[in-house]
């Protein structure tokens, strides 16, 4: 069971655009109610949402907040495909506060349609550039839900994890580190632990806001940036199928930002699932079977409690 003191959510960030030219439109909003109305005006984008937890006996100060990777939003902390407790519930039985991001125009974030407000075009991930990607199995194997031998990723409910994909916007980093760095403003000190593509965020954020940033759980990233081995400890998480050369390379860079903080005597420490005899993790462990076991080394690591 969870007792909480308080919990809410919040928007942060982002700016105002205003559209011009569009014509009038209309259209059936219900199948009783048809509305015309013109799309000109100013619309908010750009903002992040935060949903927030505080446990009634918090076990530390320092809370987490959790950057979602690529295509996702922070749903993927919260309950794994096959139903599982996620992280967001895990961190919370042992008393961490959590505050879980929705990055800019992901999720909760919210975001406008009309032409010429973004960029550029929006890019979804199909579940087969996923199965691949995220290390579950072979090109030829995801039909068939066929995984690598002995991936603990829950491919029997990924149709389940298909669902909780969203499109994402390639020109939004700038975007995603500002909203981040005025969450970060607004909660105080905290942890972060990021995934993917939100650990290039996550880290960015921290090198803009050294003050506010005490540790980086970095799991499975795939940007980087510099970290201050004056203020920050890393803990970079890996998990394991490294079945091709792609994914090998991502290994090798994430293995080298690790060593390279380290060599700069910051406190970098590794979590490697198949050094730790863990086989068969993928990109996303937070999901694998065995998460929960994850989670608690992170947890160890984040109090300070020993290993």
């Amino acid at each position: 069971m969870i007792e909480l003191g308080g919990m809410g959510s919040f928007h942060v960030g982002g700016r105002t655009v205003e559209v011009r030219g569009e014509p009038m439109r209309s259209g059936a909003v219900t199948s009783t109610t048809t509305l015309t109305w013109d799309p000109n005006g100013h619309y908010a984008i750009e903002a992040a949402y935060v949903q927030w937890f505080r446990p009634a006996r918090p076990a530390t100060d320092v809370p987490v907040l959790f950057v979602h990777g690529g295509g996702l939003t922070g749903a993927m902390w919260e309950t794994t495909p096959d139903g599982r407790p996620g992280w967001v519930e895990l961190f919370l039985r042992r008393g961490v506060p959590v505050f879980v991001m929705d990055a800019v125009e992901r999720g909760r974030a919210g975001w406008c349609a009309l032409p010429g407000v973004w960029p550029d075009a929006p890019l979804a991930r199909s579940a087969e550039w996923a199965w691949t990607l995220f290390r579950f199995g072979t090109p030829e194997g995801c039909a068939a839900r066929r995984p690598f031998p002995g991936c603990r990723f829950p491919v029997a409910h990924m149709d389940a994890f298909v669902r909780s994909f969203v499109p994402r916007w390639l020109s939004t980093t700038p975007a995603h580190v500002a909203a981040l760095v005025l969450a970060l403003e607004r909660i105080g000190p905290a942890s972060l632990v990021c995934h993917g593509q939100g650990g290039e965020v996550a880290l960015q954020a921290a090198a803009a806001r050294p003050d506010l940033v005490r540790s980086v759980v970095a799991v499975e990233l795939s940007g980087f940036a510099a970290l201050d081995p004056a203020r920050h400890r890393l803990l970079t998480v890996l998990g394991g199928l490294w079945h091709d050369e792609a994914a090998s390379g991502r290994r090798a860079a994430m293995v080298h930002f690790a060593d390279s903080f380290a060599a700069q005597n910051g406190r970098s420490d590794v979590l490697d699932m198949d050094a730790l005899g863990r086989n068969g993790h993928t990109h996303m462990p937070m999901m694998d079977r065995g998460s929960e076991v994850l989670a608690a080394k992170v947890l160890r690591w984040l109090l300070d409690e020993p290993a």
